[in-house]
């Protein structure tokens, strides 16, 4: 089990990215009931999520790769030169052999496909939720 340092009231605030309104609704829903986990936001597009990171300042982003409008790859470019501090998740479907290669390039903190369970998913945004919070205690 995960366990977190920073003071219990502490909360990850984060922001889900996903061009399918059932992926980000049923992801609102999963973190919502989940503790010290805090949904600011929901975007549909890259554009939209660069906006709202320069007015909500998430601390983890939860962000599809393949959208339309702005795709994730870049998004993240924008979303880490307004805030470098923000941890970005690709979340995709993407079964590309050239995708680690792009990651590495990439401003992406962490990967996680599609189709792994939930409770993964929760515990890779506390993960990255607590460098956050480790930085913003230092």
């Amino acid at each position: 089990m995960l366990m977190l340092s920073c003071k219990p009231s502490t909360v990850v605030r984060i922001l889900v990215v996903d061009d399918h309104e059932l992926t980000r609704l049923t992801l609102q829903l999963a973190f919502s009931v989940q503790e010290n986990i805090q949904v600011i936001g929901l975007a549909s597009n890259g554009q939209e999520a660069v906006e709202m990171v320069k007015r909500h300042q998430p601390d983890v982003i939860v962000l599809d790769l393949q959208m339309p409008v702005m795709d994730g790859w870049s998004a993240s470019g924008h979303i880490k030169a307004i805030s470098p501090e923000t941890q970005i998740i690709a979340y995709s479907s993407v079964e590309d052999s050239k995708l680690l290669e792009k990651k590495a390039m990439s401003n992406l903190d962490a990967f996680c496909k599609k189709d792994v369970p939930t409770r993964e998913l929760i515990d890779l945004v506390k993960q990255l939720g607590q460098r956050e919070c480790d930085r913003s205690v230092a």
